[in-house]
């Protein structure tokens, strides 16, 4: 294990700041080294050896004029004194470990690159970045810094990174970096005691460790760090990623500054970004909506609410002079509507008004507002309250809290320890119970449209939270073009950011409000994962894809997932937004993933499996839109009951009642009979075969909600299954297919470039000699190590001669 040396730390992590006068250094026990008291040699770099039992051991002193020691580039020790103060802690590290070559360090610094507009605020020398396997403490040198756009660790080792297998790479984030928005936890380690840091500090701790909200934990020894380094370091980390925020102070305005020139690079991203009437228009016109809605231009200018987008749809019969009555509020605006001309629509709530002259105002506007959407027994309407009857936004936040806990792992034995009461932790936590409920309550509304001919109304406050993640769920289910790439991509452009849900506020971008932050979006992703899982044919996207989509809410050079409203984007970044040659500042999108990957690791975004729509010629093309109009013109089946006689006239006070006190009961049906028919449905969707390019439906019974391992766990050494998993099965299949297209490039020629781009795919995946069930995020483990059990397992699985002969076997440890 090498020499154990007692070492004192710098002032503020327990050792002594100040010792002056004396001479010697302390490897030479009190007489003057080759250099002189203030400036020992390198010869006296390293602490004496280990003490004989009689003699306490003297120990290198910190000299007041160098700031602290710093191992690695000079001064360890200074003036002599009187008395040895107590050691704060003890050093494992062998003295061969650490540089000892000025040069040599300086040599090896990886160099720091920065985006355009980004600047160095801080920055330490000397700083341990622990490697945590089979709960030993490994770790390379280098430099920690930050930025304005970043926390950076800059390794002294380039041996300890993966440059041959690391395929994925992303071009904005390295390895070691993390965007000041992704910092989500920052603890300290004082004394062996782990506490969460925040504000101005009188101790500074001898570790630190960051907790991210991608679920990446890093841990960063700052025992051999000068002392003035550790509290600039530290308290610069501190302030830029815990301290509330202006939003003109968010990196995302300077890069846009820096970066004005910058344009999509993309020339296949067709994404409808529905910042215009004709993106409204035409997405009237594919889902055939355009015969009942219309696009309207009302809030131009945002001059009747800034909440809004500047167009949306609504119904036809609609006046448009009723719009902005109440700026915005109670008006049906339409999202998506059906093969057979029903509709999904979602409303805002009216505020809750005491006065009776504007409450009567209310009754009679919403009077007329569901007279539009409610006529029977043609139109018939069902009114689904989200902010009463289903979840809430204190729910999400209290179950991923909890949830997000069980990933967050600082070592081994860490995960072992908790790895036996796992699943009742998870079960504890509600998440997966929350998706249930989510994909259960989208099925329910499917089935509405789907079965029931019904019109579907989402009602909540501000429609811009559970509104956007169920109608979003809907449309993934019911449309088979929302399952494409480019369909998905429009879809969240359409029903989250022009729908106007509170990204600024959800990621708590700006550290302002802690009660703010509810991730309605992640609960989104990890909804339509569950649908990839079990239906992957049926998606031209594949879970990286989902994956690295979670990962961008946290990089900010992308406008996509930083604004609460495309008002507040326009007015920052837009045309209210103009430097002194009269231009906007212009930022690229998420979407345009070649910001973030080269066309190879692109390949991973595109699932191979993907069962394309057939193309039909004219003549079926024809055939099939006539009876797609007629279909549309024809009345709904009589079979289904109409409301009550007289609904709007017996029963408006009732419902004006309820719903300006956001309690809207069930209008149409009893809830026994929304249960049965909804068994009905799902039990007879299930029990045919699936059409990929038709109405697709989750399986939502206990056990077929999953964690997604992928995002959740690929940080986490401990629960890779090396060369297994789903991507074993997803390599095979790729060998095939490479099999396949070159058989079909001997056959035709004319397919050549096709073919090359699509046999790289697989090579990507085929050039690691042994994947993890986690790639292509989480890649082989760097030294071989076997798992670290608790006791008590080994009994479970027999004896440990057995077991190993047997992990040798199945597992050749050799090229790790």
């Amino acid at each position: 294990m090498g020499q154990r040396a007692e070492w004192v730390g710098p002032a503020g992590l327990g050792g002594a700041s100040g010792v002056s006068g004396g001479a010697g250094c302390g490897r030479c026990r009190g007489r003057r080294c080759p250099g002189d008291g203030r400036s020992p040699s390198r010869q006296c770099w390293w602490p004496p050896p280990l003490p004989e039992p009689e003699r306490p051991p003297l120990l290198p002193r910190v000299a007041a004029s160098q700031g602290g020691g710093m191992l690695g580039k000079g001064v360890v020790g200074g003036g002599g004194g009187t008395k040895a103060p107590k050691p704060s802690f003890v050093s494992y590290v062998r003295p061969e470990e650490i540089h000892t070559n000025e040069k040599e360090v300086t040599e090896k610094e990886v160099t720091l690159h920065l985006l355009p507009g980004e600047q160095l605020l801080c920055e330490a020398s000397t700083v341990l970045k622990y490697v945590q396997e089979d709960s030993c403490q490994r770790g390379i040198y280098g430099k920690l810094v930050c930025t304005d756009f970043k926390i950076a660790f800059l390794g002294d080792d380039e041996s300890a990174l993966d440059n041959d297998e690391t395929q994925f790479k992303n071009k904005v984030i390295g390895e070691n970096d993390i965007t000041l928005h992704c910092v989500d936890q920052i603890y300290g380690v004082f004394d062996e005691k782990k506490k969460t840091l925040f504000g101005q500090l009188k101790k500074y701790p001898e570790k630190l460790i960051i907790h991210c909200k991608d679920l990446r934990v890093f841990h960063f020894c700052l025992r051999y760090t000068k002392e003035e380094e550790v509290k600039r370091i530290v308290s610069g980390i501190i302030h830029h990623t815990q301290a509330p925020k202006l939003l003109k102070r968010l990196f995302l305005f300077s890069y846009a500054a820096a970066a004005r020139n910058s344009t999509a690079t993309d020339p296949k991203n067709h994404t409808v970004m529905f910042e215009t009437l004709q993106d409204w228009c035409w997405e009237l016109e594919r889902t055939k909506g355009n015969m009942k809605y219309k696009a309207v231009r009302v809030n131009e200018g945002y001059r009747v609410s800034e909440r809004l987008p500047e167009y949306f749809v609504v119904p036809t019969p609609l006046p448009e002079e009723d719009v902005p009555r109440f700026q915005g509020h109670g008006i049906p605006m339409w999202c998506w509507s059906c093969h057979n001309g029903c509709a999904l629509l979602k409303m805002s709530a009216l505020p809750k008004e005491q006065d009776d002259a504007v409450l009567q105002v209310q009754k009679s506007f919403l009077d007329g507002v569901y007279k539009t959407i409610h006529r029977p027994p043609y139109e018939i309407v069902k009114t689904e309250d989200l902010s009463s009857s289903f979840l809430s936004l204190q729910d999400i936040q209290t179950a991923h809290s909890k949830f997000k806990q069980l990933f967050l792992i600082d070592n081994s034995t860490e995960f072992w320890d908790t790895d036996i009461k796992w699943f009742s932790l998870l079960e504890s936590s509600s998440w997966l119970d929350i998706i249930r409920r989510c994909l259960k309550k989208a099925i329910e509304i499917t089935e509405c449209l789907e079965a029931q001919n019904m019109n579907v109304l989402l009602l909540e406050e501000n429609a811009s939270d559970l509104c956007c993640l169920i109608s979003s769920l809907v449309q993934v289910m019911m449309d088979p073009h929302c399952r494409t790439r480019v369909g998905f991509q429009s879809l969240v452009q359409k029903e989250w950011i022009m729908g106007g849900h509170c990204f600024l506020d959800r990621c708590n971008h700006l550290r302002q409000s802690d009660k703010e932050e509810v991730p309605v979006f992640l609960l989104f992703l990890d909804c339509v994962w569950q649908l990839v899982h079990q239906h992957p044919p049926a998606f031209e996207f594949t879970e990286t894809y989902l994956t690295v989509l979670s990962d961008s809410l946290y990089i900010p050079i992308f406008s996509t997932f930083f604004f609460n409203s495309p008002h507040q984007k326009d007015t920052n970044m837009g045309r209210e937004s103009q430097d002194i040659q009269g231009k906007p500042l212009n930022l690229l999108t998420v979407w345009d993933w070649s910001v973030q990957f080269e066309p190879k690791a692109q390949t991973l975004l595109k699932n191979p499996l993907y069962v394309e729509k057939p193309k039909l010629d004219k003549g079926q093309r024809k055939g099939m839109r006539f009876k797609h109009q007629r279909q549309l013109s024809l009345p709904l089946t009589q079979s289904k009951s109409s409301p009550k006689r007289g609904f709007f006239r017996e029963e408006t006070d009732h419902l004006i009642k309820n719903l300006l006190g956001k309690r809207i009961s069930k209008l149409i049906n009893s809830s026994d009979e929304l249960q049965d028919n909804f068994r009905e449905f799902y039990d007879s969707w299930h029990s045919k075969p699936t059409d990929y390019h038709g109405l697709l439906l989750p399986h939502i019974e206990g056990p077929e909600i999953k964690v997604w391992a992928q995002r959740y766990l690929r940080w986490i050494p401990e629960a890779q299954i090396l060369g297994g998993g789903r991507v074993a099965t997803m390599s095979k299949l790729l060998e095939m297919m490479e099999e396949v297209q070159s058989l079909q490039e001997k056959i035709d020629e004319r397919h050549l470039g096709q073919v090359a781009l699509q046999a790289e795919a697989s090579s990507l995946l085929r050039a690691s000699a042994r994947l993890s069930s986690l790639f292509p995020f989480a890649l082989l483990q760097r030294h071989s190590s076997k798992p670290v059990l608790p006791t008590s397992g080994w009994k479970a699985l027999g004896d440990e001669e057995d077991l190993a002969k047997r992990e040798d076997e199945s597992v050749d440890l050799g090229d790790l």
